[in-house]
């Protein structure tokens, strides 16, 4: 079959696709391709596959059945069959773009693969597709939304989709808005203000958290975050989602907010939907700004990141060679306090040189604090320490 667009044969995992050949589409060099190209393909997007296939392998696994797999927003279809392919308890996954060159390009993947029976090809509106399921006896085991931009305008729909205990896999590639670049933006779509911290990336994370757990609760739903992490130009959240009332009540719970002192680093976690707006630094008495409301509960599950960390070593010739250091550091940071503190920013503020992390994380344990690096930034560290004594630690080595 040939397409009437410049296209091209690759191999990503185990799966053979065309996918629409970039490099034509480019007029200049700062050019973004895949939102020029006539289907969605994006290569660097690669690792963000490969760390669904490892979270939905082992999401499979756990609750030990067959599983099926939805992609609202397929592009090319790539994401969904590498599903099929490269996940063995998957049994059936169903593959749906707007675009109908996509749905063609698609489904061309699909003979190629020979999956013609294992996966089914939609081309509509992905709310509509998902509605379509919402009926208790079609919903999906797992949901995997990979918008470019936000997946909040998806989350009633995927809600509705998702069976009792499925999986739903959410990106966001709208960082600026989640930073706090376009704070007005973040409230309109995530109904939380970020702030433009050193730990913004986090704020990002917890903002969609806490937009699916609002969402989530409308339908006396709970949410258990098992997975998340911001990698390149986006973030990702994997949760869990159970029906009833009181699983609802115990996610809402978990809302609040995360004051943070612009002039000492000092931040407090505040729990609760409701604040007061006059919120002071306990340490130097200077205004607190507030992110918020957004998720203050686990980013992952420390047992989830560990059965992740087992399947990346029996598949790692398939997959990114940074998705080991990804994981251990999460797993490693997953217990941990929010928040994390990057070292370059408070010797900036301080005027002194930077000390090596490996330095800082010794002089806090000695202190006798836990310290725990940070998947988020390779100079960040997240402590139980409070902000003066990580400030007066940096000083000492200084």
């Amino acid at each position: 079959m040939s397409f009437d667009f410049p296209f091209k044969i690759i191999k990503e995992g185990a799966a053979t696709l065309a996918v629409p050949d970039l490099e034509a589409f480019k007029k200049a060099p700062w050019e973004y391709a895949p939102s020029k190209a006539p289907v969605f393909y994006n290569p660097v997007m690669r690792l963000n596959r490969d760390i669904a296939i490892l979270a939905i392998r082992t999401f499979q696994r756990m609750i030990k059945r067959e599983i099926s797999v939805a992609e609202p927003l397929a592009g090319c279809g790539v994401r969904g069959i590498r599903f099929a392919v490269e996940i063995d308890g998957v049994r059936h996954v169903y593959l749906n773009d707007i675009n109908p060159v996509a749905h063609e390009m698609a489904a061309y993947n699909v003979e190629t693969n020979g999956l013609s029976e294992r996966v089914s090809l939609a081309n509509e509106d992905a709310n509509l597709f998902m509605n379509r399921y919402a009926a208790p006896r079609k919903r999906f085991d797992c949901i995997d939304i990979d918008p470019f931009g936000s997946p909040v305008r998806f989350l009633d729909s995927a809600i509705r989709a998702l069976r009792d205990g499925g999986l739903l896999a959410l990106t966001a590639t709208d960082m600026a808005p989640l930073c706090g670049v376009h704070p007005k933006a973040a409230l309109r779509k995530y109904g939380g203000l970020p702030l433009r911290t050193e730990y913004c990336h986090e704020i990002a994370v917890r903002l969609l958290i806490g937009a699916l757990v609002m969402a989530a609760a409308k339908h006396e739903i709970g949410v258990k975050v098992l997975f998340s992490h911001k990698s390149d130009h986006y973030i990702r959240v994997y949760a869990q989602l159970f029906h009833g009332a009181k699983k609802a009540d115990v996610s809402v719970s978990k809302m609040g907010y995360i004051l943070h002192c612009f002039n000492c680093f000092n931040r407090q976690i505040f729990p609760g939907i409701a604040l007061s707006l006059n919120e002071k630094c306990g340490e130097c008495g200077f205004p607190f700004k507030a992110a918020g409301p957004l998720w203050l509960g686990r980013l992952a599950d420390k047992d989830f990141c560990e059965q992740m960390e087992k399947e990346a070593v029996l598949n790692r010739e398939r997959l990114n060679g940074q998705i080991g250091k990804i994981l251990s550091l999460i797993k490693e940071e997953s217990t941990a306090p929010a928040t994390y503190f990057v070292i370059d920013k408070i010797c900036d503020k301080l005027g002194l040189p930077s000390p090596p992390l490996e330095k800082v994380m010794k002089e806090l344990a000695k202190e006798g604090f836990k310290v725990w690096p940070t998947h988020f930034n390779s100079r960040g560290i997240r402590t139980d320490a409070p902000a003066k004594i990580v400030v007066e630690s940096i000083r000492r080595l200084t």
